[in-house]
């Protein structure tokens, strides 16, 4: 005997459709905009670097997620030269997300596959930047690193280079 048509299922198709949006909205969200690889030529700070590309141009990358202290801040050429410690001289792999004010790349940095961002924080050497970033794995190694008290964390008084930068605008 031939089969019935069953009616749609709407219910389940508009769950199917939502589901269907939901997951391309995700992965659409901040997408990368380049991946390159280049050698780290100099290290200004601790979350900003040069690096020379394979066409021997010269970028400006600020690591995304992190906020390092100003170079004249407390902790601020400790950070700078953890962070040389780590790339100086190496090849780096940059995942560029998008171009700040000051024309450097925001981007994720590796070494050898490991994240500097996520380095930097680890020792205790940078902020996890919330303000823009959700990172829930840099969340973590502050927080791992603020209970052990290292790097920049032994300061009681630790200022974040954001409230830093505010406060001297204001004088």
């Amino acid at each position: 005997l031939p089969s019935t048509p069953q009616p749609p299922n709407w219910k389940q198709y508009l769950c199917s459709m939502l589901l269907l949006i939901l997951v391309l909205l995700v992965s659409f969200h901040n997408p990368p905009l380049v991946t390159i690889t280049g050698k780290v030529v100099k290290v200004a700070d601790g979350d900003t670097f040069d690096v020379l590309d394979s066409s021997f141009k010269t970028i400006r990358i600020r690591m995304n997620g992190i906020d390092a202290p100003e170079k004249k801040q407390a902790f601020g050429e400790a950070s700078r030269k953890q962070l040389a410690a780590l790339c100086a001289g190496k090849v780096v792999r940059i995942v560029k997300y998008s171009t700040d004010r000051n024309k450097r790349w925001i981007a994720d940095c590796y070494v050898d596959g490991i994240s500097l961002s996520h380095r930097m924080i680890e020792e205790g050497m940078a902020w996890h930047f919330v303000k823009y970033s959700s990172d829930t794995t840099l969340a973590r190694l502050e927080q791992q690193a603020r209970a052990k008290k290292i790097g920049l964390w032994s300061d009681l008084h630790a200022i974040a280079p954001w409230d830093y930068r505010s406060k001297r605008l204001r004088n």
